[in-house]
């Protein structure tokens, strides 16, 4: 029951740590002209909570080996809580100052939940970490829906700012939680042929992320699939408004599917691992999903739900892979934190530029064309 009510937790937790970002897509255009920038310059507001993925997980990295992780959880929500208000309120400089208030928050999620679950659920890395993955991009979707209808009638200030009504929930929930997980007997874990990957060799796994071939391997995966993600997540409302003129509000729930998507992909590539699938034949699956949205947005734009659609199973299968290949070759609890914070700080390097890089190509171009052949690039 304890664990149970903990990964209920971990879900509400992960709807706060991709939510804050995407919010501001369906949006962008009013937040734009309110503030009086362009519209490279409001991409600033999805890019600088990446760059802070980047600049701020050694950091986070260090504040973990001295707090624990069931308060770091804590104050992340509350620093998410604090942005969000203060992004809200004022003009672009506050915007900016609450973004990178949200950025640190969410950093110390996205180090702190592998190693959580690394520790909580050793028998079920795989299944959890899909939950997981599930629920960052259900956070996304409800988001990316809800923010446009909000703001037709509250404006995109109060939009934006209603979403801590989740943060309280989560922070509520996670706070009962780890108070019955504490209460709770210790057991020991059992053995999960689902999660039976082998661990590598003791000496492997001590040797520093950086002298490692693999966490290299991984760290090239996930700034490819980040640089992309991101940058489609921020401009596919505007994309499929200019291109086939979807209303604002049709545009803000079509790309939802792109977040929907990711649920399959999230759950369905472990569970293709465990069944035995060779890993270079999942990820081939996933990189030709990843191919079809900037190609069919290119070749046929009227198709754009089938093009989400896949995309979203490939971006969902891509993170969740790369998360618990983390897991299961880290050795151990430290070594997890410092491979996660090594493969996530210098992935989220490339992935930081994607919303600024898509944001600034259109404007110099005039078109989507050279933003989505930027995205096939870093896809193939």
């Amino acid at each position: 029951g304890a664990s149970g009510l903990l990964l209920v937790a971990i879900i509400l937790y992960a709807f706060n740590l991709r939510g804050p970002i995407v919010a501001v897509a369906p949006v962008i255009r009013e937040l734009a002209a309110d503030l009086g920038v362009t519209a490279g310059t409001a991409g600033l507001l999805s890019t600088i909570p990446v760059i802070c993925f980047a600049a701020a997980t050694p950091f986070v990295a260090a504040y973990l080996r001295r707090a624990s992780l069931e308060r770091a959880v804590l104050v992340s929500l509350a620093l998410v809580l604090v942005g969000t208000v203060v992004r809200s309120v004022g003009g672009f400089p506050l915007a900016i100052t609450g973004t990178i208030v949200i950025g640190v928050a969410i950093t110390i999620g996205n180090v702190a939940v592998p190693v959580i679950v690394a520790r909580d659920f050793p028998s079920r890395v795989g299944i959890v970490t899909g939950i997981y993955t599930s629920a960052l991009n259900i956070g996304s979707v409800i988001t990316t829906i809800g923010t446009a209808p909000l703001a037709a009638l509250v404006g995109w200030r109060w939009a934006l700012a209603s979403w801590g009504v989740l943060v309280l929930v989560a922070a509520v929930v996670w706070r009962i939680a780890t108070a019955r997980i504490a209460a709770a007997p210790v057991s020991a874990p059992s053995a999960d042929a689902a999660d039976s990957t082998p661990v590598p060799a003791e000496s492997i796994a001590l040797l520093p992320p950086w002298r490692r071939w693999d966490v290299w391997l991984l760290v090239a995966a996930f700034g490819a699939q980040s640089f992309s993600y991101y940058g489609s997540s921020t401009w596919l409302p505007s994309i499929l408004a200019d291109t086939i003129g979807l209303s604002k509000d049709g545009a803000g729930a079509a790309s939802s599917v792109f977040q929907l998507m990711a649920i399959v992909g999230s759950l369905g590539a472990p569970a293709l691992l465990a069944r035995g699938l060779h890993l270079r034949t999942v990820s081939a699956v996933l990189v030709g999903c990843w191919l079809v949205l900037p190609t069919g947005l290119l070749l046929a734009p009227h198709g754009y739900l089938v093009w989400m659609a896949a995309a979203g199973v490939a971006q969902g299968g891509f993170f969740t892979m790369v998360v618990v290949m983390m897991v299961r070759r880290s050795g151990g609890t430290s070594n997890m934190r410092r491979m996660s914070a090594f493969v996530q700080g210098l992935g989220y390097c490339l992935a930081a530029a994607g919303p600024v890089t898509l944001g600034l190509v259109h404007d110099a171009t005039g078109s989507w064309t050279a933003p989505l052949l930027t995205v096939l690039v870093m896809v193939g």
